[in-house]
């Protein structure tokens, strides 16, 4: 019997079963890296499943598609509005008694004494190859205890109607009665440090490098977009780092006894790299298998908490540039005698029809013998 025969509304965070419109494109991919052997951290997956049912066992299907077809793109106050109607309707609604009790027995399995989990968002819509939908749907770092575990559930399906995911999702034509999210509950790594790695230049395009975004603590502060990290760009075949610009890390974000916040970071640590050489190699090494199993260049969240590198994310880029074009020009003849000229290095005043259309030809021929005498030896 597979895991989801025995439970449509949880999945292992490595079953086979974890598809696209069970546990969203964070779930998937998650669950792709974790089959594959990739260090991701454990936990589990609430499916699609279970936010159909919440919104069925509640009668809020109705109301929220009423509210969502308020909401306009090019006006922010319809997308306020019609996101606090939603909120306000998950806020009085309740978790079905089953799917509450199968929530808390699979964090339960995690670990004794309540273990920090993230709990995060999985919209069937997000980290696809022509869609990212990245930051608009929340993540709660730190989360302990089932009761609120619970409750980031119910906040992370709520966060598929803030009017920042309603304005996004407007603005790509996605129709609201289309839509699903699934929930991710996974182990915290207590990151010492953290950040991004691109399987491509993210600024140049070229496939040949990868770049690597470093900070200390956990990754949010990168993510959120409040300190500007350590940027590494590393040659793919070889791993031999190309450039390391170390920045000033002002901020980081760590943990709390609950939750999270952004703390300074140690005036000693601000200069300092964050990512030792020897993790840098092994991001690499990593970012290679998760290319090679994707088939395209990849956007990769990770963490290092002792020393040990842990893949949190992995979604395509979705606005890589081309890379810069390449001109290889063979001898048609190896040791043969080569010469580059052209009218324009001699004569560089516009040259009129006329001249195009007697003297060229001429000049074509004459150049062409010069070089069959040159080429010969003759002189």
């Amino acid at each position: 019997m597979s895991s989801l025969q025995a439970s449509p509304y949880i999945l292992k965070l490595n079953s086979p079963d974890a598809r696209l419109e069970l546990v969203g494109g964070k779930g998937a991919s998650l669950a792709r890296l974790a089959v594959a052997g990739l260090p991701v951290p454990p936990g589990f997956q609430i499916t699609t499943y279970a936010y159909r049912r919440f919104v069925s066992a509640n009668c809020l299907a109705e109301a929220i598609l009423s509210a969502a077809a308020q909401a306009r793109a090019d006006d922010p106050a319809t997308l306020d509005r019609a996101s606090a109607q939603i909120q306000s309707l998950f806020a009085q609604s309740t978790l079905p008694d089953d799917i509450a009790a199968l929530i808390r027995q699979s964090y339960a399995e995690l670990g004794a004494g309540d273990p920090s989990v993230a709990v995060r968002s999985s919209a069937t819509a997000e980290d696809l190859p022509g869609m990212s939908f990245a930051g608009q749907l929340e993540t709660y770092l730190n989360v302990r205890g089932s009761d609120d575990v619970l409750a980031a559930v119910k906040r992370c399906w709520g966060s598929l109607w803030t009017a920042r995911a309603l304005g996004y999702r407007a603005r790509q034509g996605m129709r609201p009665e289309d839509l699903s999210i699934a929930v991710v509950v996974q182990q915290l790594v207590p990151a010492d440090v953290a950040g991004v790695l691109f399987t491509a230049n993210p600024v140049t395009g070229a496939r040949d490098q990868m770049t690597i975004n470093a900070a200390w603590g956990l990754g949010e502060a990168i993510v959120g977009g409040q300190v500007t990290p350590d940027t590494i760009i590393v040659d793919k075949q070889t791993g031999a780092i190309e450039s390391l610009h170390v920045a000033d890390k002002d901020v980081m974000t760590v943990r709390l006894p609950e939750g999270t916040r952004e703390e300074p970071v140690p005036a000693e640590k601000r200069r300092q790299a964050a990512l030792p050489p020897a993790q840098a190699a092994e991001l690499v090494r990593l970012g290679l298998e998760i290319e090679q199993l994707y088939g395209q260049p990849m956007d990769i969240e990770w963490a290092m908490c002792d020393k040990r590198i842990f893949i949190l994310q992995a979604r395509p880029i979705t606005t890589l540039p081309e890379p810069p074009p390449t001109l290889e020009w063979k001898l048609p003849r190896a040791g043969g005698r080569y010469a580059r000229s052209s009218v324009i290095e001699l004569l560089p005043d516009p040259l009129s029809p006329l001249f195009a259309t007697l003297a060229l030809p001429l000049w074509n021929e004459t150049l062409g013998l010069r070089c069959n005498r040159w080429d010969s030896g003759a002189c």
